[in-house]
Order: structure tokens, then sequence, then C-alpha cells
């Protein structure tokens, strides 16, 4: 995700192939299956736009820019339906002929010159707004204050789905169409955390927390710090253990706490692994075992397990297991 330094005006602009691309070529080019760039197309209008009735499906340039975006920003933690609307809503770079450059190999698009400094957020409240700009800007102290307000606002699942996932979102989509803006990433997830932890007391009273955790090899650790306090608003306990949990070291942790629940982010299909689940002890009384994340999407989950789709879900998930 980094980027190398170099000037986005020196690096050279290749030819744009005139062809359109096959849904085969396409596929390879994302590193996705064909059958998902089909869903996409059916569930989300993010097809070729230029496909007639009877024909083969062939993608421009300027559909690739767009399916790229959707694979970042899904790959990130977005949900398709939000990752598929930022991807139709953001316009993808156009050269002087018009149409988008194609992604490179490793999924990324070709800088522009000149680089931006504005985040589109086309009809986005003013908060969202606002949000964006300080985030752009890198005010830290901003950024942390703006999300605090929206906290007391809002509360914790409002702020996420309403505010901060938008602006992630953008984020994201912009990493994807110019291979710039980790750092703004960065920031915008560490003030998030800071005014998240917020909410948490430093002393949690309950006979079984919650444990949140990230996979084994994952370093996604935001969504747990949301879901944290999204439950300690509702008074419930939780511990976060953080980023990349060794197998033996969650095992190890279920066993000395017992919890209620353990809630397990999985980021990408690559650490989204159904055996750690399967290691995990079994507890008296039992303990719920909830995963979120694109990571676990289609991966064969063990009986005890159940998937959360989004925060809401989760947070009813550890409230079911907890008997609230």
């Amino acid at each position: 995700m980094g980027t190398t330094g170099a000037r986005a005006d020196d690096v050279p602009t290749p030819d744009l192939p005139e062809a359109p691309l096959s849904v085969a070529a396409v596929a390879h080019r994302l590193g996705v299956a064909p059958a998902t760039l089909r869903t996409w197309d059916r569930r989300y209008g993010l097809g070729p736009t230029g496909h007639a009735a009877g024909a083969h499906r062939r993608y421009s340039p300027r559909d690739v820019a767009r399916l790229q975006t959707m694979r970042r920003l899904t790959l990130q933690g977005v949900p398709p339906a939000s990752a598929a609307q930022a991807a139709l809503e953001v316009e993808p770079l156009v050269s002087g002929r018009d149409t988008a450059p194609l992604p490179t190999r490793d999924g990324r698009l070709q800088a522009p010159a000149g680089g931006g400094r504005v985040l589109p957020l086309p009809g986005a409240e003013a908060a969202v707004r606002g949000l964006g700009r300080a985030a752009m800007a890198l005010d830290g102290p901003a950024v942390t204050e703006a999300v605090r307000a929206e906290l007391a606002r809002r509360g914790v699942t409002a702020t996420w789905d309403d505010v901060l996932r938008p602006v992630l979102a953008a984020v994201g989509a912009r990493w994807a169409a110019t291979g710039q803006g980790v750092e703004v990433e960065h920031l915008l997830s560490d003030c998030v955390t800071t005014a998240l932890r917020e909410i948490v007391p430093d002393r949690q009273e309950g006979a079984r927390p919650v444990l949140l955790a990230c996979a084994p090899d994952d370093q996604h650790a935001l969504p747990l710090h949301v879901l944290g306090a999204a439950l300690a608003e509702r008074g419930h306990v939780s511990r976060t253990l953080g980023a990349a949990m060794p197998a033996d070291a969650l095992a190890a942790a279920v066993r000395r706490t017992g919890p209620a629940a353990l809630f397990l982010w999985s980021q990408l299909a690559s650490t989204a692994d159904p055996a750690v689940l399967e290691r995990l002890p079994t507890t008296r009384p039992a303990t719920a075992v909830v995963v979120g994340g694109p990571g676990w999407v289609g991966a064969e989950l063990p009986a005890r397990v159940t998937r959360a789709d989004d925060l809401k879900s989760a947070v009813a998930l550890v409230e079911q297991a907890l008997g609230a």
C-alpha cells in the first residue's frame, strides 16, 4: 500500500488499449473469479457499460477502474453494497483520451499528474464532508474532535454507519484510483480509535466478558474498537486483544477468561482460517463464537460459529450470547 516517493508527473503514462477486455481478462487482472464479476454486475450494476444483449461481455478501461475501486473497498472491509455505491459515485480517472487507465497487475491504477487534495464525497452531509476535509489536511486534533462530537450526538453505531464508513470508503477509493493517501487512512484510523477508546471505561465490572480479536496475521484492528465501543455504550464488558492474535494465544485467552462471546475479525480470505475456530477450547457455559469481516465470506464455518454481516448484527449476536 506504500508509495514509492516519486512524483506522479515523473511516472510515464502508458498508451491505453483500444480493445475492451473480456470477463476472464478482467477477473485475472483484479484477482477475482469471473463469477464474482457477474455477481457485481447483476446485484450492483458494475458491469460493462457498452454491453449489448446476446454479445460477449467486454469491459472498457473506465469499467475496470470502477471494478478496481469496488475490489479495493471490499478488501478494506466495506460491505459490498456500500463499496459498489462508492465505485459508481466516484468518477474514475480520466486521461486525455477520456478513458481511465487500467490497473497494474498488483491491482493499482496509474496515479494522475498533480495528485489532488479533494476527497470525493458526492451528496454527503456536512459532518461527513467536514471530517473528510480534516482527514485530507492531516489535521489529527480536528479529526479526533469531529469524531468525538458525532459519537456524542449520534452514538457509536450511527456514527460508524453514517459518518465514518463513508469517509473511510472515499479514502479507500482515492487510494485505489491513485495509489496515494495511505497516510490519510492511517491518521483517520488512529484518530477514530482514540475517540472510540474514550467510550470504554478503564475498569469494567462483569462476570463474563466478551473477547475481541483479529485472526492470526490480520492487522485490521479498527473494527474491534468500533464493536468494543458499541458494546460499552450498551453497558457490556469487552476486552480487546488486538491485531494478529496467534491461534495458541487466542485459545489460551478463551480458556483463561471463559468469555460469554468471542468475536474474531478477518479482513482478507488469506487470514480467515476455519481451523483456528475448530481449535478453540470448549467452555462451560459455552462461549458463543462470532466472526466478522469480508475474509469470512464464503468460508466453511464450524457449526458453533455465527457470522455477523455488519456492526448492528455483531452487537445483536453478542447481546444474544450475553442474554441481554
